[in-house]
């Protein structure tokens, strides 16, 4: 069944006025409730331990569900389905690259990061090496990550508000247009995040967290059940339906439409185009056990066991969602039209809730469409904002704990002190972060997660693995490759065409792309494992004696509670 054509009018019609109200009412009961649970935890909010580890009191399964709320974020949600519904098969790529990263983090990092640190990576890369240098690189490199990271997750937001509110280009709703309101969301995003890490700590983040897993899950399960029935559980006939409506035939559901794309008579660029895919899968698996407000969530729970089962749930139900954004792309490609998705978002990122509305309509109505739109686009803000909440709190953590505790105070900050500069430190990274989400809406959300894994898999995975396994690594060793993986991650971003150079660039008037990759990953994920293997046997420094303990510690948990004291 083709109904491409009927999708699109109905994807442009004018969203009614009593629709518009019943989904800016969900939204904000969705809101008031986060926020609620937010207030409480604060109040359970003593000391160091409770903000930035939520005073290692979560289950397995709990952390594992806000795991898998951090991991299933906007980019999940609205740029995965988008991307598979605009280039098919190779939007899939992005899916599989992130589910299996989390065998990585499962065999390598879970377990002994959370027994050898107490609050952040920086716990376990300093603990045998010179304080200050590593902990202010760490930081660096945790911030960076964090705002890539919340610039996919803001720029999903303006995105998802303008749909919300059912503003398309040249419409209009209480005097804003289509770009005002992304704007709008974009601010309102960057307050509610702010206020999610300032008054509930890792308690409020976390528990906003699973509250969120929870509809992430339930809303993509009756999305995807409500798609497969319009086609009869008929998962073939979607995909033939979703191929004939993309204008691409059978090459929909092939490799190359997006990546690796084969270029006639230009050889140079078909390989840079093959090589931009290795590099996009090397960053995403890879990418994942370095994310810092991944990584700092195994250190919620009381043992390594509940690290262990964490890993576990979060692999179950990201796993579980993954494979539903297959069904949620193909359906919106068949039944919503890549027209009308471009129409309302040029990147795609709307994708999801178009398709809500359009089955909803399908089946009830208007007034069905609208409760669907409601609910899915509820979900997809829940997921921003809880996701954005998480990497927040990764990032003031980090400057609290790392830079202001332990570089700038050396150690002697009160526990009441550190909280409060985390808190201010919420502010400042919330402030940049919507400034600088409001320069790049034009550009999918998973791409810019894609940078933001090449960036912790260059700065980040290799000193980590480096720091837990290698005697040799010494303070020289990490720093270099911190600040090597990050200038050669950031630095290749800036002179690719992502940066410059295309009408889709940050900043499309000006053109110093000489670097023929989109993702930095294939160069700079090497050059940072080499900068940190140069760096280490340029010195002379070493300490057996303090890595047998962190073996042991890693392998057992034993005084891991005073890893960062010491």
């Amino acid at each position: 069944m083709t109904n491409t054509a009927s999708g699109v009018l109905l994807a442009a019609e004018e969203v009614s006025s009593s629709s518009r109200t019943l989904t800016i009412l969900v939204f904000i009961v969705m809101i008031a409730v986060t926020l609620g649970v937010t207030v409480w935890a604060g109040r359970q909010t003593k000391s160091a331990a409770d903000f930035h580890s939520g005073g290692r009191e979560f289950t397995g399964m709990q952390n594992g569900f806000a795991i898998g709320s951090d991991y299933m974020s906007a980019a999940s949600f609205l740029g995965i389905a988008g991307m598979i519904a605009l280039f098919g098969y190779d939007g899939f790529l992005y899916s599989i690259g992130f589910l299996v990263a989390w065998l990585v983090a499962l065999l390598l990092v879970a377990e002994l990061l959370r027994n050898s640190g107490r609050f952040t990576m920086a716990d376990v890369l300093s603990y045998r090496m010179q304080q200050r240098p590593v902990r202010t690189a760490a930081a660096v490199s945790t911030i960076t990550v964090s705002i890539f990271y919340l610039l996919a997750q803001m720029v999903g937001a303006g995105a998802v508000v303008a749909l919300l509110l059912g503003i398309r280009p040249g419409e209009t709703y209480l005097g804003m247009d289509a770009d005002t309101a992304k704007i709008v969301g974009i601010v309102v995003v960057g307050i509610l995040m702010t206020l999610y890490v300032t008054f509930g700590g890792m308690k409020g983040t976390t528990w906003v967290q699973i509250i969120k897993a929870g509809m992430l899950m339930g809303g993509t399960i009756i999305l995807a059940t409500l798609v497969m029935a319009v086609y009869g559980f008929d998962f073939g006939e979607l995909m033939s339906d979703a191929a004939g409506a993309s204008g691409a035939g059978q090459s929909f559901l092939e490799p190359g439409l997006r990546f690796g794309v084969e270029v006639p008579g230009d050889a140079l660029q078909t390989m840079w185009n093959k090589l931009d895919l290795i590099s996009l899968g090397m960053a995403l698996v890879l990418g994942t056990a370095g994310l810092p407000h991944i990584l700092i969530r195994f250190y919620t729970v009381p043992d390594s066991k509940a690290a262990r089962k964490s890993v576990n749930w979060g692999i179950g139900l990201i796993g579980s969602f993954y494979l539903m954004t297959l069904i949620l792309g193909f359906g919106a490609a068949a039944l919503v039209g890549k027209d009308a998705i471009t129409a309302q978002d040029a990147a795609g990122n709307t994708a999801a809730p178009q398709l809500a509305r359009q089955v909803g309509e399908h089946f009830g109505g208007e007034f069905f469409g609208s409760v669907m739109l409601a609910v899915i686009a509820a979900v997809a803000f829940a997921a921003i904002l809880s996701t954005v909440a998480g990497l927040v709190i990764a990032s003031s953590s980090s400057l609290a704990h790392d830079f202001y505790n332990s570089v700038v105070r050396r150690g002697q900050a009160s526990e009441h002190e550190e909280i409060k500069v985390a808190r201010l430190s919420a502010f400042g990274i919330g402030a940049a972060s919507i400034i600088l989400a409001i320069f790049a809406q034009s550009l999918n959300v998973a791409f810019l997660v894609g940078l933001a894994f090449a960036i912790a898999a260059s700065a980040n995975l290799p000193t980590l693995l480096l720091s837990l396994f290698w005697k040799r690594f010494n303070t020289r060793g990490a720093v270099a490759g911190i600040y090597g993986g990050l200038i050669s991650a950031v630095g290749l971003v800036v002179f690719s065409p992502v940066f410059s150079g295309t009408e889709k660039a940050l900043i499309p008037g000006i053109d110093i792309a000489w670097f023929p990759l989109t993702n930095p990953g294939l160069v700079s994920i090497p050059l940072g494992l080499l900068c940190a293997i140069v760096g280490t046997m340029s010195s002379g420094e070493s300490n057996p004696r303090r890595f047998a303990q962190l073996q042991v510690r890693a392998l057992t948990g034993a005084g891991a509670e005073g890893a960062a004291r010491h």
